[in-house]
């Protein structure tokens, strides 16, 4: 069983979700149904991955970084997210309360330690904040975890 985690971009567009989509799809697509699939379920790329892993049958597991991170997502996402939970065969629960940078960081890092690969949703640009994308990716290269960086040419977020 392969295993793959998702880190990347919130807020995108929907034409570059679209876009996106059709990426991960492809990334996927060969892989299914021996693929195990990572995410934090947060709207945008977390939340592609996690569609197109199910939609490919293969299985998906979540990462909740803290108890409060539902309530830190934007409300329109709330019911994606919790039909996504409920999809998924296992759900790790990391020990923070409040869903800071820290524990968001933790999770990336948690996603990282249990993959064979990590999928980036990434512009290639520097963090904006602790425990962004660019900061999950880093700490993937660190380790010599293989990275995919999916992001359509020419997209500007």
């Amino acid at each position: 069983m392969r295993r793959l985690a998702i880190t990347g971009h919130r807020g995108l567009s929907e034409a570059l979700e679209r876009e996106v989509d059709s990426c991960l799809r492809q990334h996927l697509g060969g892989l299914a149904p021996r693929l195990t699939g990572l995410s934090c379920l947060a709207d945008g790329a977390d939340t592609l991955f996690a569609r197109a892993v199910v939609d490919a049958g293969g299985v998906l597991e979540a990462v909740v970084p803290a108890e409060g991170y539902r309530e830190g997502l934007p409300d329109r996402h709330r019911s994606a997210y919790d039909a996504l939970l409920s999809e998924a065969a296992l759900v790790h629960r990391l020990p923070h309360v409040e869903s800071t940078s820290r524990a968001h960081m933790d999770a990336g890092r948690y996603l990282v330690e249990h993959c064979d690969e990590l999928v980036a949703v990434w512009d290639g640009r520097p963090p904006r904040g602790p425990g962004g994308t660019a900061d999950i990716v880093d700490y993937a290269r660190s380790l010599g975890r293989p990275v995919t960086v999916v992001w359509p040419e020419g997209a500007t977020r």
